[in-house]
């Protein structure tokens, strides 16, 4: 069998090029592989994050001292002491709502005795922060807080 000058090595190119065409296509897809494990842990911790905002948030609902604001301060509280010592919320910035959102009191309609005596709700604002340190992820939930009945008229006693 006769070969031509011109055809020697197109075997070994073709290969090469198939080679590189099959190593392209391996990379595609273990970076998309990848990307979807990545996606995936920021989920999680993403939702990590949000569940400790949550326990923060009901910590703070249910420790809510409109008598001592600085009582309900938290800075990294672990949300599961047993469990996973990376989940963890803050509680900062407890006090009055920010001025241009509305009256710190509401009066609270059928809690008035007569004269002027009037009931209402105090309002306040938290700022609840919960992390996942393992994850890198954080979520921050700003809530109004309202307490009461607290008496509102000017009446004195």
């Amino acid at each position: 069998m006769a070969h031509h000058r011109e055809q020697k090595g197109f075997a070994l190119v073709a290969a090469l090029l198939a080679n590189l065409i099959l190593l392209a296509v391996g990379i595609v897809a273990l970076n998309l592989s990848t990307g979807d494990i990545r996606f995936s842990m920021r989920s999680v911790g993403d939702k990590k994050a949000v569940n400790a905002a949550e326990a923060g948030l009901h910590w703070l609902t249910v420790n809510f001292n409109p008598a001592d604001l600085a009582s309900v301060t938290v800075t990294n509280q672990q949300v599961d002491i047993g469990g996973d010592p990376n989940t963890q919320y803050t509680i900062q910035e407890v006090g009055d709502p920010p001025a241009g959102s509305g009256p710190a009191q509401l009066p609270l309609p059928g809690f008035s005795i007569g004269g002027s005596q009037t009931w209402g709700q105090a309002r306040y604002r938290a700022v609840v922060t919960g992390r996942n340190t393992a994850y890198n992820s954080t979520m921050t939930i700003e809530a109004g807080l309202g307490h009461g009945p607290i008496e509102m008229g000017t009446m004195s006693r």
